[in-house]
């Protein structure tokens, strides 16, 4: 998956919004307020922090060493740290995205929820 395409899937979930609060060099993907991903386009490996289901993000660590580990500067039993660029399948690393950002949707007060057309 190229900068691009990462930058193109975040910002195509439903109100995702790209924001720079650590920097310019630095992504922040949010919904309703709340990061669903981070990263740096630029770095090379490109690697994004994405939201996992604890006992998933262990079993992915577990299948795919040294593309998914634990998230570098977050929680680390719910952040895993993806290298997107090439050792995973884009799907993977689509679906990933995806349950990062329905994750965090699933923890916004029901109002918000609501106005995303997710009850």
């Amino acid at each position: 998956m190229t900068p691009r395409e990462l930058r193109a899937l975040c910002l195509s979930c439903n109100a995702a919004v790209e924001d720079f609060p650590f920097g310019p060099e630095f992504s922040v993907f949010k919904v309703g307020g709340k990061l669903f991903a981070l990263t740096n386009l630029d770095a090379r490996p490109l690697t994004v922090n994405l939201k996992c289901d604890p006992e998933d993000a262990i079993r992915l660590r577990a299948e795919h060493p040294g593309l998914i580990v634990p998230g570098w500067h977050m929680n680390k039993r719910h952040w895993n740290t993806v290298t997107a660029d090439g050792g995973l399948p884009d799907g993977l690393v689509r679906e990933l995205v995806e349950d990062s950002y329905d994750l965090v949707v699933a923890g916004l007060p029901r109002a918000e929820r609501l106005r995303l057309d997710r009850p």
